[in-house]
């Protein structure tokens, strides 16, 4: 049987909720993460060479990445209509958004990341010096970047109710992790009207329900650690 080794408050949970979608059997063996690092434990870094979140075991196989796992999953369910097939009217939007948001939104936070890590942890006066220089990076490469993305994504949850299309898909439950850690920052405060419904609409439905109910958390909140 498939295993979901998930780690809290990561990326795992697209797949805790895909799985619920499916209705596909499986078992969840959960970690929690170290309280000092906040990083993953030993054994669960031992599943993978990345050691990172998410991992699926079946039989022999091990598979990491979230996309990779999600799609593997998918190919055992064919008649899913979570990834809409070759052909139909929302297959070239999932497509999109599927891939954006690994490629795109989740590129930009780590960059934001990784710019802020070394920013706080850098001596001064290093880190005086990274501030300006990074304040010049988010300024002409990050911010316009990831405002025109969620400038398109405003637009098109205008037109369709979820980033796959008519219905949930698989390119909302890949995006839920960039997503709900950009509103934990408060992107989404200046005024996204249908970005917010999009969270209010896949908050409603019964597999997300039932995914945080076993996630056993009272709020869903992610962190880039691994």
């Amino acid at each position: 049987m498939l295993t979901l080794h998930h780690l809290e408050y990561s990326q795992s949970f697209r797949v805790l909720w895909l799985l619920e979608a499916l209705g596909a059997p499986y078992e969840l063996k959960s970690y929690n993460r170290d309280p000092e690092s906040n990083l993953a434990p030993d054994d669960y870094k031992a599943l993978s060479p990345l050691g990172t979140a998410p991992v699926i075991t079946d039989g022999d196989l091990v598979l990491a990445e979230s996309n990779a796992i999600m799609d593997y999953i998918l190919d055992a369910h064919p008649n899913s209509d979570l990834r809409p097939n070759a052909g139909h009217k929302d297959r070239a939007r999932h497509l999109f958004w599927f891939h954006a948001a690994q490629g795109s939104l989740m590129s930009m936070q780590g960059i934001a990341m990784v710019l802020g890590l070394l920013e706080t942890r850098s001596p001064w006066p290093i880190s005086w010096l990274l501030k300006k220089i990074f304040g010049q990076v988010r300024q002409i490469f990050l911010n316009p970047r990831q405002s025109a993305l969620l400038s398109m994504m405003e637009e098109d949850l205008g037109t369709q109710p979820f980033f796959g299309g008519d219905t949930c898909t698989a390119a909302d439950m890949t995006l839920v992790y960039p997503m709900y850690a950009a509103r934990d920052k408060g992107t989404f405060d200046a005024g996204y009207p249908n970005i917010l419904a999009w969270f209010d609409r896949i908050e409603g439905l019964p597999s997300f329900i039932a995914a945080r109910a076993k996630d056993d958390r009272d709020r869903i909140a992610f962190r880039f650690e691994n």
